[in-house]
């Protein structure tokens, strides 16, 4: 597979938010609006990226008795670094993303690509995949945080569309990220089909 096809891949084919429905917590918690969703999209994708890349690069070193504990450590240290690099260079980000940050060393994404593509293939297509599931990713969380922003207060991106008086406030409250990805996928579905 060339690594068009890998990217392409992460952003279609095996979309996180989308198609494979992993990662939910970021993706019910962070997507209050746009630009939300797609700091934590990007912030996922950095650390899906490295991962990929030092886990394709170490995976021959790592004995299988310790291999899932051994990428937890990895994904973890990068988490950390991420977590004090938004702190220092954008404390506004930080704050709003506050406890799903270090969540991301949980995320099943990418502890599920070290597993299936990065452990398997050389570091070249494993970046290219983390390139493609983060903004799968990426674009899931934005999207879904654009439609709740839009529906709830009338803006995209806290660029005012109509007044937010029009706004639905379920769709900014915790129910309304499980109304509009319900909406989103079977929009994604019926256009797959």
């Amino acid at each position: 597979m060339n690594n068009f096809k890998i990217l392409l891949n992460g952003i279609i084919k095996e979309n996180p938010t989308f198609v494979l429905l992993l990662g939910m917590c970021p993706t019910l918690g962070t997507t209050s609006s746009a630009i939300n969703g797609m700091s934590m999209g990007l912030a996922t994708t950095a650390v899906l990226i490295f991962s990929n890349f030092l886990i394709s690069l170490i995976k021959n070193l790592i004995p299988d008795m310790v291999r899932i504990p051994s990428y937890i450590v990895v994904i973890a240290s990068l988490v950390t670094i991420l977590q004090m690099v938004l702190q220092a260079y954008v404390p506004d980000v930080y704050d709003t993303l506050g406890l799903f940050i270090p969540l991301i060393v949980v995320n099943c994404i990418i502890l599920g690509r070290a597993e299936a593509f990065a452990a398997k293939n050389g570091p070249i297509p494993s970046i290219f995949d983390g390139i493609g599931i983060g903004l799968g990713f990426t674009l899931g969380l934005t999207t879904l945080g654009a439609v709740r922003e839009f529906l709830g207060s009338g803006k995209i991106f806290n660029f005012e569309i109509f007044p937010e008086s029009y706004g639905m406030l379920v769709f900014v409250l915790a129910p309304g990220a499980f109304l509009a990805l319900g909406y989103l996928i079977a929009i994604v579905n019926k256009l797959k089909a």
